[in-house]
């Protein structure tokens, strides 16, 4: 099964992930941590999460690194894809070449994977060029995903809405 889930900062995108993770769980985290705050909010999420959970730091090349991680495990946490669009927007590639790899690993792997994501389209039209781009192929990014999921949430205030397949 592959899950979904969206909304804006603060929502409780990374809660509700871990709510959802079972069994042996693997946790791809795409954040750098590329000056003092970043590496206090990194720091932060970490400490959430069950010590007994292996983590993957990558932050471009998501699929390349899970087929080279050994399997066996029963939930892979993606989080999130709003921190992996920004590293690979000034990479080159479209949204659809970033997400198809990405999308091929999960269908060749058994765990059920929780994959996280901003909603950033919601707000004004940014007004530079690459903020504009890093939105657009984000908000292209979770079309793709969306499309490919099971289940897709929408978190509000720490509420989840489920906007495509079961409730829970």
């Amino acid at each position: 099964m592959l899950t979904l889930i969206l909304g804006g900062a603060r929502s409780g995108k990374s809660t509700r992930a871990l709510s959802l993770a079972k069994g042996r769980v693997l946790f791809v985290a795409t954040a750098e941590a590329l000056d003092e705050e970043m590496a206090a909010r990194i720091a932060a999420h970490k400490a959430e999460r069950p010590a007994q959970w292996d983590t993957l730091e990558e932050p471009r090349q998501i699929a390349r690194a899970l087929r080279a991680k050994a399997g066996g495990y029963d939930t892979v946490i993606v989080d999130c894809l709003t921190l992996w669009v920004g590293n690979l927007i000034e990479g080159g590639g479209t949204p659809a070449e970033w997400v198809a790899p990405l999308l091929a690993a999960y269908q060749a792997n058994t765990a059920n994977w929780v994959v996280i994501s901003n909603e950033v389209g919601l707000g004004i039209v940014p007004e530079n060029q690459l903020a504009r781009r890093y939105r657009d192929a984000l908000g292209v990014v979770n079309q793709l995903v969306a499309g490919a999921a099971d289940r897709v949430t929408l978190m509000v205030a720490g509420i989840a809405v489920e906007i495509k397949g079961e409730t829970s």
